[in-house]
């Protein structure tokens, strides 16, 4: 193999690895609205409320009395 190949193996396998962590999330609100999140989201005990990333990359942060469900992808 060429080194050229061999990179680009190694690349792709990184990226592959890289994509099976992700686990997308689904948040729905008692107000029924849903939100899509990168990954699961975190619950804060001491603050009460979820932290994750949106799709867009926003960092977001809701309290727990305002979710219903959440639900991996």
């Amino acid at each position: 193999m060429t080194q050229r190949t061999l990179a680009t193996l190694m690349l792709a396998l990184g990226l592959a690895t890289l994509a099976g962590c992700a686990s997308p999330t689904v948040i729905t609100l008692n107000d029924g609205r849903e939100i899509q999140a990168v990954d699961t989201p975190t619950y804060d005990k001491d603050s009460g409320f979820y932290e994750f990333e949106q799709l867009d990359g926003k960092q977001t942060r809701i309290n727990k009395d305002q979710v219903r469900t959440v639900k991996e992808l």
